[in-house]
């Protein structure tokens, strides 16, 4: 398996890597056929894995090679070239919330974006795939370092112990979108569609993020450290704030699983990196 996927190109490695991910979605969207409901103290649980897991990726599959790349490329600032990538990231999705009509899960139902017609179930799903792009992107990006590495069969690893984490992270995420659709009053089978499809930008921004870099070297730092400052921004402003909507008493669940999806996005990136 290893030695098939080391024969593809970057972009080929890309999109099979997050046509994972997004099946991970998918399988975690069809759950809607045998639950009716979730209950908050396990969507906080999934919220907080899902943190855990982009936490996690950010520094350990991004910013440290990224900071690692810097130097190679023989920059005197590697830290100032981290830090651009970074908050570049982050004002990038930052931009994208504030533009791109959308609704976040929650009591409040709270909108953001440009004014709409649209339908609340639609916004709901662009929410769930607004940070699906960076998630996407990291992967993508990963894959797209491996071709321009000292140890391209290491950095491939690693860029697999990326879309493994994604993928495991998109499966609770799946759920997580579809369940509460159903609850909206959405069909069995509309909000499987819907929630599986909150996965699909997943592969397009995987191959663009493979082929810049592939074709652009000098941009890798930057666009590592991109997507971790995209992926942050996620956590900080989305899904950590949903898991602590309740109160206090449940917080817990979600500060466990922010902790427990940490420790395997650690172990996946340094036992396959």
């Amino acid at each position: 398996m290893l030695d098939w996927i080391l024969q593809l190109q970057p972009w080929q490695q890309a999109l099979t890597g997050t046509a994972f991910t997004y099946f991970m979605t998918a399988l975690g969207a069809a759950l809607v056929f045998f639950f009716k409901e979730i209950k908050k103290d396990v969507l906080n649980l999934m919220l907080g894995f899902a943190s855990g897991v982009m936490i996690a990726a950010s520094f350990w599959s991004l910013l440290d090679p990224a900071i690692a790349r810097a130097e190679e490329n023989g920059s005197q600032f590697p830290w100032l070239v981290v830090a651009i990538g970074f908050g570049v990231g982050g004002l990038f999705l930052y931009l994208a919330d504030k533009t791109i009509p959308h609704m976040h899960f929650g009591p409040d139902h709270e909108q953001e974006g440009l004014p709409t017609h649209l339908k609340r179930t639609i916004l709901l799903v662009f929410s769930i795939t607004l940070h699906n792009i960076p998630e996407g992107l990291a992967v993508g990006v990963a894959f797209g370092a491996a071709a321009s590495a000292d140890n391209p069969t290491a950095a491939v690893l690693a860029a697999i112990s990326v879309a493994l984490g994604i993928g495991i992270q998109n499966f609770p995420e799946g759920a997580a979108v579809s369940i509460p659709l159903r609850q909206e009053g959405l069909s069995r089978t509309k909000a499987f569609i819907y929630g599986q499809a909150s996965g699909i930008v997943e592969p397009i921004a995987g191959v663009i993020g493979a082929i810049l870099v592939s074709r652009m070297t000098a941009i890798l730092p930057y666009a590592l450290a991109f997507a971790a400052g995209a992926m942050i921004y996620v956590v900080v402003e989305e899904l950590i704030p949903e898991a602590q909507q309740e109160s206090s008493s449940h917080r817990h669940f979600a500060v466990f699983g922010t902790m427990f999806g940490f420790m395997i996005m650690m172990i996946l990136d340094v036992a396959l990196g």
